[in-house]
């Protein structure tokens, strides 16, 4: 029996929630603060945590597929706290040689994410802006564990919501989509209120008491965002059931119908 992850204390701001630590809350973690926890008791009566663990479904799921189709280059950005089942916990089981990159501007979660990778070989940090892609790829650190003349598997799962800028998704995906080698893959999940909107406004209302605003945005916005990609089958779907197989269905069907997922190539 493993034991359980030593809870870190950091300099970060310990009085408000926060986003990394709260996911890490919903997803049974030990990286987050009382304030968190209180936080995430309190938005009980919708099921955040279903919403979340949908979303990490959706991950490993497609960790296992690039990983099938042998890549095995991992660039995690805004990953928040990488716990209960992330993208290393997934990758390296099924291939040694594996290697993943986390990406975080918030230094809390990379104080956090720091404490658990410092004996880890095959995975690190980085603190940096996602939206700035030519300084994620450039990072030392980066470079130490990523060759991008060989293919990447990118992941934006989660965050794309935090990038309040209208045409913002669409940007970051071709500044990452312009600097991949051919064959790399670009995973995207994005909150959505087309199917369940009232559920949706209850989460913004959590995240508005954090420090990071949630945009939900419609399939058409998604397309927009993903279309200099070549999608896998079966396209951009509600992300709890892209290649589903076994996991579904869910506890809560309707947590899994507030996100879209899509997995592309770069060509």
């Amino acid at each position: 029996m493993q034991d359980r992850p030593k809870r870190v204390t950091t300099n970060g701001d310990s009085e408000r929630p926060n986003v990394a630590r709260l996911f890490d809350y919903y997803l049974g973690g030990a990286h987050n603060f009382a304030i968190d926890r209180k936080l995430g008791e309190e938005s009980s009566d919708f099921p955040a945590a279903e919403m979340v663990r949908s979303i990490r479904s959706f991950l490993r799921r497609v960790v296992k597929i690039c990983v099938e189709r042998g890549i095995r280059q991992f660039l995690d950005l805004g990953s928040g706290i990488p716990t209960a089942g992330n993208v290393h916990e997934i990758a390296v089981p099924l291939d040694p040689t594996c290697r993943v990159v986390y990406v975080d501007f918030d230094p809390v979660a990379v104080a956090h994410s720091r404490t658990m990778l410092r004996d880890n070989k095959s995975a690190t940090i980085v603190e940096a802006d996602l939206r700035d892609a030519r300084a994620v790829v450039n990072h030392p650190e980066t470079r130490s564990l990523i060759d991008f003349n060989e293919p990447v598997a990118v992941f934006l799962i989660g965050v794309l919501p935090c990038l309040t800028g209208p045409s913002e998704p669409t940007e970051v995906i071709e500044a990452y989509r312009a600097l991949l080698a051919p064959g790399s893959i670009i995973a995207v999940t994005h909150l959505t209120n087309d199917v369940e909107p009232e559920l949706i406004d209850k989460l913004i209302k959590v995240a508005d008491m954090t420090d990071t605003p949630l945009v939900p945005r419609s399939k058409k916005d998604v397309e927009e965002a993903v279309a200099g990609l070549e999608l896998l089958d079966p396209g951009l779907v509600l992300a709890a059931h892209w290649r589903a197989d076994g996991d579904l269905p869910s506890p809560s069907p309707a947590a899994d119908a507030t996100s879209y997922g899509a997995v592309g190539v770069v060509r």
